[in-house]
Formats: C-alpha cells, structure tokens, sequence
C-alpha cells in the first residue's frame, strides 16, 4: 500500500469514527455493564440458593429430633430470607408434615397455606392443597376443604383430587356425590396404582349403591 493509500485509509477511519465512535463505545460500555449485570446475578443467585439449602438441612436435622420449636423458627426464616427458591416450598410442606404428625393442625395449616400462596411450582401448590383437604377433614370443615379443591386440577392431580372430595362428600353424607367422585378417581388414577385404586374401589363399595 502506497503513502497516499495509507493516508486515504486513515482519512476514512477518522471520518468513521468522529461520526460513529461516541455511539460505538456507548454500545461497548453497555454490553459489558450488561454482562457484568448477568454475571452478578448469576453469582448471588448461585450464593443465594446455597444458603437456602444449608438452612433446608437445618430443617431437616430439626424435623430428625422433632424440634418443633427449631422447626416453626427455620421454616419462618426459610420463607422471610428465601422465599423465591425452591427450598421454600419444600419446607412448608416438610415443616406442615412435621407439625401435622406432631399433632399441630394450627402449624400445619400456616405451613400449607402459605405454599399454596407462595410456591412457584404448581406441583406443589397442588400437593399443599391435598394436604391441607386433609387437615380439614379431620377438623371435619368439609365446606372448607371442598372449596379448597373447586379449581380444575393438574392432569397429573385429578384422580388424587377426585379421591379427596370423595372423602369430603361422603364424611358429608353425600353419598351419590362421593361415588361420583370415586368413580372419576378409578377413571383417572393409572391402572398400575393397584394400591390406589384398590383403597378407592373399597370405599366406593363401602357407600353401597
């Protein structure tokens, strides 16, 4: 390349710049405050969960030794602190297990209830609200627990859902409405559930008709 050549070619780089070298670094700068951002998050996402599952560990060394104290206090700190990560809704529902088996329904209850409002997988919303039919039919809150269970169900739910309202309806004395619901539940539930079905099908003989 000639001097002339090489003159022009510089003329023309500072031409380009002078009309778009602010808006260029302006773009590099953002990129890299971008990937900066990104990579931040990322770590105190990463940081953030494994506090989450330290704490959940101490959870479960609480339920081992039925602290039920210890229990109340991690599952409290678990949902202030981490409410976001998936250790949250499994500690409702282990800390509601714990507490219902300790004979707690009032524990169980808040544990329940607050991952049906607060869990970010449906799955577990889903098996909260099972759980927490359960405790209301023992309280025998039939209405309470049949409204909990109006909503149309997950695919995978609906035989364990229609197996629960039968149990609500025919605690109810609502036996043609409980044999519905355990016929919808034989329909629904897997034919390899032997166990299932087999309780089903005992109580749905047990209401006769």
């Amino acid at each position: 390349m000639s001097y002339h050549d090489e003159q022009e070619s510089l003329e023309s780089v500072k031409a380009w710049w002078a009309k778009w070298g602010n808006a260029t670094t302006w773009i590099v700068l953002i990129v890299l405050v971008i990937g900066a951002a990104y990579n931040g998050w990322n770590f105190w996402q990463r940081r953030h969960a494994a506090e989450a599952s330290v704490l959940y560990e101490h959870l479960q060394e609480a339920v081992n030794g039925n602290d039920q104290a210890l229990i109340g206090r991690v599952a409290t700190d678990m949902e202030d602190k981490f409410s976001g990560t998936a250790y949250a809704q499994m500690t409702a529902l282990t800390a509601a297990k714990a507490f219902y088996t300790a004979g707690n329904s009032a524990g169980a209850k808040t544990q329940l209830q607050w991952a049906i409002d607060h869990a970010k997988d449906p799955e577990y919303k889903q098996i909260a609200k099972l759980r927490l039919a359960l405790v209301l039919l023992d309280e025998k809150n039939y209405d309470a627990g049949l409204k909990l269970l109006a909503d149309e169900p997950l695919d995978s739910f609906k035989g364990v859902i229609a197996d629960r309202r039968g149990d609500l309806l025919a605690a109810q004395g609502k036996r043609d409405d409980a044999r519905a619901a355990y016929k919808l539940a034989l329909d629904t539930i897997p034919q390899n559930d032997t166990s299932a079905r087999q309780l089903i099908q005992f109580k749905l003989d047990a209401l006769g008709g």
